[in-house]
């Protein structure tokens, strides 16, 4: 099996770049394949992009980091010369540092979490509503969009610097999620041709940590992992946690790895921890009878990041004075100000988002109401550790066929959920990615409930793998993967996280109030690689066309055994998941508006990672003597 999604090769490149397109941040990384080939004996330099970008209005800095942030400005707040950039005297959105800054004293202007609104299959992502909630009065852009510009500003940087070798020429790597499904990850391939990117790549962000610490420890990974090991990769950045496994095998005596499993999609993260600071902020001003405005939480949330980041970082300080803006005449009379300590930052921080908990305590999921604001789907609980716990319970099986250990008792496909009080797959080794881990009490915690937990279970301690740069180090690992496809180093397996299955109406007389029972075909084993295709079983099914009809698709990161064809005429709770329903009217082609038309079913994962369905008439063919056909991309064309 190959990498989980592979592009075509590109051999007039000179750089193999790696993108990590953030939630909060997106970072650039590069390599020089020519000099790589010039010497194969030599490890190639990894570089980080300095990203040129305004932090204050005139004022271009270069920093490692573009926040991923669009501002947009009342009419009369800035001059013409204040937005300009090197390349580009009037950009049309202000974008990276000068966007989070102005942002975080009027946040109903600021474009925040697009990558994660890019995911959200509730909302049409190629509508203009962000910044969300805001009057109609403040420009709107659609999620798609926002994550074009952050695109395209780190084109135009790399342009600026690389004159002669233009980004759209290189091999480029953007990384994902490794629980984006379908439709987000066409969302990704979409924004990054919008750009012009020629020779594109996805790769999963936790598996694009790994090859960064592959890369990190040159020859020497080979001695910290052993046949058999179990890697959990824990990647908790500004807005999501990822969590993953890879297991390390064996193949004709070299040790390879496989990644067995992904968690769901958890908007949890470092924006909720500042959140959470500002809470505990306006907690301490009321208590000396001064109360917060919403508007003022927001502001000063982008307070409460920096001094959660310095006084968790740099043990000489001990507190940091927090100012809480005001509007009127009299703003600096107004202002109020206090301060948070290193203790109530660990407190809210520890206590509340990695608490010590059982390997059976998992997400509590909170009381709602019935009628809800638009906006995210954020997690309901906010404790890692629940999530963590919930995520190795029901993979507890992941690595079963790979190290050879699964049988009949071990495996029921009726029931995949099934397991026993306190079963969980447990981690020999453990990596750690994102920025929220690189404060050291975070990260003791967090390897110390894994601990816990395979204590209890009279397991050996997990070993934490030699980390590398937690902000930077998914970019990089990106940017050595496009080295990796050249055939130089290890390459880690994987193929689909999930398998997939569309939704089969049963056929069944007319019932008063009742709905025909749903079936579930598997179009897409779990672990398909790119590049390839297969066929859903020979069953032949009816295809509606010439009308508008709507398709719906399920996935599931459990059911590992399912072959393509597979029918499934129920299913467990939480076993599948149903995806953004996909609308579309087929052509008819010169058949009756609404005709049915025998089909087989037939499904391909394309070379950049997207799953694309076909229906092939059985008993009619083109013009040219070739079978009908009709392509259904598992992409939201949103309605």
């Amino acid at each position: 099996m190959s990498e989980d999604i592979t592009s075509n090769s590109n051999s007039s490149n000179r750089y193999s770049v790696g993108i990590d397109l953030g939630t909060t941040h997106c970072v650039l990384s590069y390599l020089d394949l020519v000099e790589a080939a010039a010497d194969s004996t030599v490890t190639p330099q990894l570089t980080v992009l300095p990203v040129s970008q305004l932090t204050l209005p005139g004022l271009i800095e270069e920093k490692y980091q573009l926040p991923s942030f669009i501002y947009m400005p009342h009419e009369s707040e800035l001059n013409e010369g204040d937005i300009a950039l090197p390349w580009n005297d009037q950009p049309k959105h202000i974008v990276g540092c000068i966007a989070r800054e102005l942002g975080s004293k009027t946040p109903i202007r600021l474009v925040s979490s697009a990558k994660s609104w890019l995911c959200h299959g509730g909302i049409d992502r190629h509508a203009d509503f962000l910044p969300a909630g805001s009057p109609e009065e403040v420009n709107k852009i659609s999620p798609l969009a926002a994550n074009v510009e952050y695109l395209d500003h780190l084109r135009s940087a790399w342009d600026h610097r690389f004159p002669d070798h233009p980004l759209v020429e290189q091999d480029v790597t953007i990384t994902i999620p490794a629980s984006f499904d379908p439709a987000a990850r066409e969302l990704t391939a979409t924004a990054a041709k919008a750009v012009g990117f020629e020779h594109l790549t996805l790769l999963e962000e936790p598996q694009a940590a790994v090859y960064n610490w592959i890369y990190t420890c040159g020859d020497d990974w080979r001695n910290q992992v052993s046949l058999g090991d179990i890697i959990l990769v824990v990647d908790i950045g500004g807005g999501t946690t990822d969590l993953s496994l890879v297991a390390v095998t064996e193949d004709d005596g070299n040790l390879t790895l496989n990644r067995v499993a992904v968690g769901d999609h958890i908007l949890l993260g470092g924006d909720n921890m500042d959140l959470a600071l500002a809470y505990k902020v306006k907690a301490k001003l009321a208590a000396d009878g001064k109360e917060l405005q919403p508007w003022q939480i927001q502001a000063i949330t982008h307070a409460c990041r920096d001094a959660k980041e310095t006084l968790l970082l740099d043990n000489d300080i001990d507190e940091v004075p927090i100012s809480v803006p005001s509007r009127g005449s009299k703003m600096l009379g107004n202002t109020l100000r206090t301060e948070l300590t290193r203790d109530e930052v660990q407190q809210a921080l520890v206590e509340g988002f990695f608490p010590l908990v059982d390997i059976n305590d998992h997400p509590r999921a909170a009381r709602r109401s019935a009628l809800t604001q638009k906006g995210l789907p954020y997690a309901q609980d906010p404790a890692v550790s629940r999530h963590l716990a919930a995520f190795l319970s029901r993979q507890a099986d992941a690595a079963n066929d790979l190290n050879g250990t699964s049988s009949e008792s071990d495996y029921d496909p009726a029931d995949p959920l099934a397991s026993s009080e306190g079963r969980f797959i447990k981690p020999t080794a453990v990596l750690f990615n994102g920025g929220v881990l690189k404060a050291p009490v975070l990260a003791e915690r967090m390897l110390a409930i894994i601990n816990q937990w395979l204590s209890t279970a009279s397991a050996e301690p997990a070993r934490l793998l030699a980390d590398s740069d937690l902000d930077l180090g998914v970019a990089s690992g990106a940017s050595y993967y496009g080295y990796v496809k050249q055939g130089h180093g290890v390459r880690i397996r994987g193929g689909l996280a999930s398998t997939y299955y569309v939704g089969i109406e049963s056929a069944m007389p007319a019932v008063p109030g009742m709905e025909p029972p749903l079936e579930a075909l598997c179009i897409a084993p779990f672990g398909m690689e790119e590049g390839t295709e297969t066929s859903a079983g020979s069953a032949e099914f009816g295809l509606v066309v010439g009308e508008p009809v709507h398709f719906r698709f399920f996935g599931s990161n459990v059911r590992r055994h399912d072959a393509a064809g597979t029918q499934l005429d129920q299913w467990l709770d939480g076993e599948l998941e149903e995806l953004p329903e996909l609308q579309a009217t087929l052509p008819a082609e010169g058949r009756k508006v609404g005709e049915v038309v025998p089909v087989t079913l037939h499904s391909k994962v394309t070379e950049i990672g997207t799953l694309k369905l076909e229906a092939i008439a059985v008993n009619s063919t083109d013009s040219h003597g070739n079978p009908e056909r009709w392509q259904i991309e598992l992409e939201v064309r949103d309605q």
